[in-house]
């Protein structure tokens, strides 16, 4: 008789304990790496303006396209491994984001810097939603997999605070160069290592590849992304180009939606939103980083332009949130199963809001210690996360992990992206109409100068050194001091309106140690 094929590895992969605990080092490892990269570009942004002299536009592209290219293509990634295989996927992705790691040796221009970005962002694609895909299938049992979430949330809030760290101690000894490169090494060890210890594993029956559904998901959301990206360089809403982008992404995505609904097997299993316990931990993490991307964003501007930190100083500053991350996404799958995973959640996104809110309303000038608490706080409304990915993952059948990751990365980068767009356009509207220069000008202050000074907090400080006004850069200080104020309030509110929303949406008696489907 001839000899049975095998059967190709399902979404289950059966592997030891000691494999599956050395899968979860390798997993959380990689995405150590690929968060830690989202800000150390911000590190290394003006030693590379300086060097290249890109265009304003230009520039916006080099710190823009990454999160097109990522918003593009999670679903589509995500879906490619459930068919192809993700141990196959992920391997490909470290290949491609060290690869684009090490091309920054050869480029010698803004656009060729844009495209290695653009590369990075599709390794960053490959690698970061089936990190979580290949969990749900290693932590076959909820309970320990719920555990492994905590562990995977609590490397992915290191990776974010740690990034200015590492970019700030290589760009005081190497070029911006080093930003990049760091990578190199990181993602040839995460390929051996990913070769030798993770166990392969896909859809058996996925269906076939859905190519104008590709096409929709693609387009709409990078249309999506666009057009926020565009109301806030513009700061208003006024703006006809990024309206048509808005429109044009609604309609694209919604013929998405309207084929995955039909489709015997989508591309993405856009019913998984049915479930109130999957769509809680999607909502609280959209949410969570809408306010805390903003957050680090202008704290870490606030600490070096304000504070008078280097970039090093303000990276170990900004440490509170990564140790508020970790010890809540440690400590959550245990106290969910004490007081069940709705109040840990909702409570961890009330924790994050109130601290957030801290920033605000406490009376005086903003101390570091006032920030620190309140960064610690949030940190721990990040950590809090594991929950929402535990929920996300009991309420997905296995064969449907790789649109459940898919799910949660795109709420993690769609809700960075609104909350950098929202609440800084917010910060920056605070900002310049707090920032009086009406004397400054009357006593002589050229208009261009002027106006450079009321574009950010950066420009007003190089226009104060070079005027000789020392009063300008003070102002501005107060001005930026008021914004982020605002902004954090604003976001706190947001993350407290959420966490009442997550906790009526989950099931009051949701068990993340039970799969749901």
């Amino acid at each position: 008789m001839p000899e049975t094929a095998p059967a190709p590895p399902t979404a289950t992969a059966e592997v030891s304990a000691a494999r599956r605990w050395a899968s979860l080092a390798v997993l959380s490892a990689s995405l150590l790496v690929v968060t830690m990269d989202l800000t150390i570009l911000n590190v290394a942004l003006p030693d590379l303006a300086a060097d290249l002299r890109p265009s304003a536009t230009a520039q916006l592209w080099i710190v823009d396209v990454y999160s097109l290219a990522l918003a593009g293509l999670l679903i589509p990634m995500s879906a490619l491994a459930d068919r192809w295989g993700r141990k196959r996927v992920l391997l490909a992705g470290f290949a491609v984001f060290g690869g684009a790691s090490a091309a920054v040796l050869l480029v010698d221009s803004p656009g060729e810097v844009i495209a290695a970005r653009a590369l990075l962002g599709v390794g960053g694609a490959m690698i970061m939603p089936t990190t979580l895909s290949l969990l749900r299938s290693v932590f076959t049992d909820p309970g320990e997999r719920a555990t492994a979430l905590g562990v995977w949330a609590g490397v992915s809030a290191i990776g974010a605070a740690v990034g200015p760290i590492v970019g700030g101690a290589l760009l005081e000894h190497f070029s911006w160069h080093a930003a990049f490169l760091v990578n190199v090494p990181l993602m040839a060890l995460a390929v051996l290592a990913g070769a030798l210890i993770l166990p392969e594993a896909r859809d058996p029956h996925p269906g076939p590849w859905d190519l104008p559904a590709t096409l929709l998901s693609v387009g709409g959301m990078v249309g999506l992304v666009w057009a926020v990206k565009r109301f806030a360089e513009e700061t208003s809403l006024l703006d006809p180009l990024g309206w048509l982008a808005l429109a044009a992404a609604a309609v694209l995505l919604t013929l998405f939606v309207r084929r995955c609904l039909r489709a015997e097997r989508p591309l993405f299993d856009v019913r998984l939103f049915a479930g109130r316990a999957f769509t809680a931990g999607v909502v609280a993490a959209l949410s969570a980083m809408f306010a805390m991307a903003a957050l680090l964003l202008l704290l870490a501007q606030w600490l070096q332009l304000v504070e008078g930190h280097s970039p090093l100083e303000a990276g170990v500053h900004l440490l509170p949130i990564a140790g508020g991350g970790l010890v809540a996404s440690l400590l959550a799958p245990a106290l969910a199963k004490r007081i069940g995973a709705r109040v840990v959640l909702s409570g961890g996104l009330a924790v994050a809001g109130l601290g957030a809110v801290a920033i605000g309303v406490v009376p005086g000038d903003l101390t570091y210690l006032t920030a620190a608490v309140a960064m610690a706080m949030v940190g721990a409304g990040a950590g809090s996360l594991a929950i929402a990915s535990a929920m996300i993952m009991a309420g997905s059948p296995p064969e449907r992990a790789g649109s459940a990751a898919a799910a949660e990365e795109t709420a993690y980068d769609l809700g960075t992206v609104l909350g950098v767009a929202v609440l800084g356009s917010l910060a920056a509207v605070v900002y310049r109409s707090h920032l009086d220069l009406a004397d400054l000008r009357s006593a002589g202050l050229p208009a261009e100068l002027g106006a450079q000074a009321e574009d950010s907090l950066g420009g007003a400080v190089a226009v104060s050194e070079a005027a000789g006004l020392p009063e300008l850069a003070t102002r501005a200080a107060e001005a930026f001091t008021d914004s982020l104020a605002t902004a954090s309030l604003a976001g706190g509110l947001v993350m407290l309106a959420v966490a009442v929303v997550v906790h009526r949406t989950a099931p009051r008696d949701l068990d993340i140690t039970v799969q749901q489907h």
